[in-house]
């Protein structure tokens, strides 16, 4: 079963589901509206009639309270099974095309200085992140933002490669895992918790630890004795000042660790269930197993680590309960639970940090996994381990419908270094360059490309494809535009550099544009990067010529048909022949 039949198939069982949790629904509210009825019935039988014992008004009130719990439960599977409905639309939604505007975009991560994120659509509406996010916390997110945002080593793309592998038909997982909770994404902040998990100990647990029990049971003793026994009232006020005493010395440091932990109970009981799911997983390949041994042992699970801590926490804010205020400084409530928290990040917070960060890892491993699964097509390219190489056949670009993306194949290496590309606007050089980009961003990332083949080396991308002017730093689109062929000229120092370099300096004049894109392109030609360049200019088309053979022009054609520009699309060898830029202003009516 393909893809698409399998996600509607599960659709078809969840929306299913939902229509009977709310028959279901429906028919618990209508049985409870009938206990109520009874419970009014049975009190007018007995209270008013004297036909029935009063005890029988028992039995409708123990129904009403079952039902209430039931109904709640059947709601509460009834919102899974919504959520679930959800997870498969927006699923059947990528494998169709359609998935635009769905998912979160990551505009936090977009970074106008960094040398490639923005030119090629990582972040932002419709972008390739938006494309393959389905993490659910924070850290999974900034994990999979961070892959997108540099590469990874050879070694570490051959172990993803591996995971997404074993995951990627692992449909129940990331179902699991999507209906976790309404508000999963926004929960778990991770650095907050790194911060706090390694932060310098408030209270050393200890000897004053076991004061605080043996405080509250004499407190309490003397209360009994003195309410129960008739007992002294000296050994109230002693005991009572004992433990207020205790309380007052240690007030402001058990205030610092309540208050810290008092907001996100919430978020680390989410935290609980994410981390008790993936251990429940055995996994085979190395990558998966190190993230499992990183959530610990069945003895000893992060998940339960993590789920006393909440238990503590919960227990500690039975003391904002107005019922429980006024027992709760006679048990030295909130001091106790401060130490037990304490003690709980003196042991476990160093892990924090460790489970995070392969929580992060799992989920960005399942968000890459969804797509291969989704894109079946999709092959893992080869990565090789040294030198500087890029090969992609028939690559088309991921963000673009199947139906409307032409397929285009480029090679460079050590003999053939660079490609300049002429030709019209809308003819394709931006989309080529941008096709090339994506597929290594996912290449490097570990995931699948959307080519027929694709063959690597790490190396480090710069682009200039999207570089704008700005008002309130006072660059131009041009200043702008160098600022980043230097950083591109810097990365070059680090490691082997792919540059996609769009309308190379358009914005100057022609002689300076010749002079100054000859330089950058010998430049980065001369340090062994290798990489693409588009312009309008068939002037620059010439530097081709001078830098051969370790550079060749290439171009993309078009036609004026019945007054409208028609491309193919396709990238043929050769300086572009023709311009239909005057014929086209023409047909629009200008007069040139």
């Amino acid at each position: 079963m393909n893809p698409a039949e399998e996600y509607q198939r599960r659709l078809s069982e969840r929306r299913q589901l939902v229509e009977r949790y709310k028959k279901l629904d429906l028919l618990i509210g209508n049985a409870r509206l009938g206990a109520g009825i009874i419970f009014f019935i049975v009190v007018w039988l007995s209270a008013g009639l004297h036909v029935l014992s009063g005890w029988w008004v028992l039995v409708p009130i123990a129904a009403f309270v079952i039902l209430v719990a039931r109904n709640e439960r059947v709601r509460e599977l009834g919102r899974k099974a919504q959520r679930s409905v959800l997870f498969y639309e927006r699923g059947l939604a990528r494998i169709e095309d359609r998935w635009i505007g769905t998912g979160d975009p990551g505009n936090r991560y977009i970074d106008e200085n960094h040398p490639y994120s923005t030119d090629l659509d990582l972040f932002g509406k419709g972008s390739l992140f938006q494309l393959l996010s389905l993490a659910r916390t924070l850290s999974g997110e900034q994990t999979l933002a961070n892959w997108l945002r540099s590469p990874a080593s050879p070694a570490e793309i051959g172990r993803r490669q591996k995971a997404i592998d074993e995951l990627r038909g692992n449909i129940d997982l990331r179902e699991d895992l999507a209906v976790l909770g309404e508000d999963v994404r926004a929960a778990i902040h991770p650095e907050w918790m790194k911060r706090w998990g390694t932060a310098p100990s408030i209270l050393q647990p200890g000897t004053s630890r076991a004061f605080a029990p043996a405080l509250s049971v004499l407190m309490v003793a003397s209360l009994i004795d003195y309410f129960a026994f008739d007992g002294s009232g000296w050994f109230v006020v002693a005991a009572l000042a004992a433990g207020g005493a205790f309380g007052l010395h240690y007030r402001k440091r058990v205030r610092d660790i309540t208050d810290a932990v008092s907001a996100p109970v919430k978020d680390l009981e989410v935290l609980s269930l994410v981390l008790a799911r993936l251990e429940s997983e055995n996994w085979r390949c190395e990558k998966l197993q190190e993230l499992r041994r990183i959530l610990g042992t069945k003895e000893k699970p992060a998940s339960k680590a993590i789920h006393t801590l909440v238990s503590l926490i919960e227990y500690l804010n039975w003391r904002l309960a107005a019922s429980f205020a006024v027992v709760a400084p006679f048990l030295v409530w909130t001091t106790q639970f401060g130490f037990a928290i304490e003690a709980w990040r003196i042991r476990h917070g160093g892990e924090i940090a460790g489970w995070l960060e392969a929580v992060g890892e799992l989920e960005a491993l399942c968000s890459i996994a969804a797509y291969a699964y989704e894109h079946p097509g999709d092959p893992f390219p080869e990565i090789l381990e040294t030198g500087v190489y890029f090969e992609g056949q028939d690559m088309r670009h991921p963000l673009i419908p199947a139906e409307k993306s032409i397929p285009n194949s480029v090679k460079l290496d050590r003999q053939l270094q660079l490609l300049i590309i002429s030709g019209s606007n809308m003819s394709g050089k931006s989309t080529l360059l941008r096709t090339v980009g994506v597929n290594v961003v996912l290449a490097l990332a570990g995931a699948p490309v959307r080519a027929a083949r694709m063959k690597v080396s790490v190396v480090a991308l710069g682009a200039t494809i999207r570089v704008q002017d700005s008002l309130q730093a006072g660059t131009s689109r041009f200043y702008a535009e160098i600022q980043r062929m230097r950083q591109i000229m810097d990365l070059t120092k680090t490691m082997p550099v792919l540059f996609l370099l769009d309308e190379i300096l358009h914005g100057t004049n022609s002689h300076d544009r010749a002079v100054g894109a000859e330089g950058v392109i010998r430049g980065l030609i001369d340090r062994g990067a290798i990489g693409i360049v588009t312009t309008h200019d068939l002037a620059l088309a010439k530097l081709a010529d001078g830098l051969a053979p370790r550079a060749a022009n290439f171009h993309f054609q078009d036609q004026l048909i019945d007054g409208r520009m028609v491309f193919d699309y396709r990238l043929h060898p050769g300086v572009v022949q023709k311009s239909n830029a005057l014929a086209l202003m023409r047909a629009v009516g200008l007069e040139v």
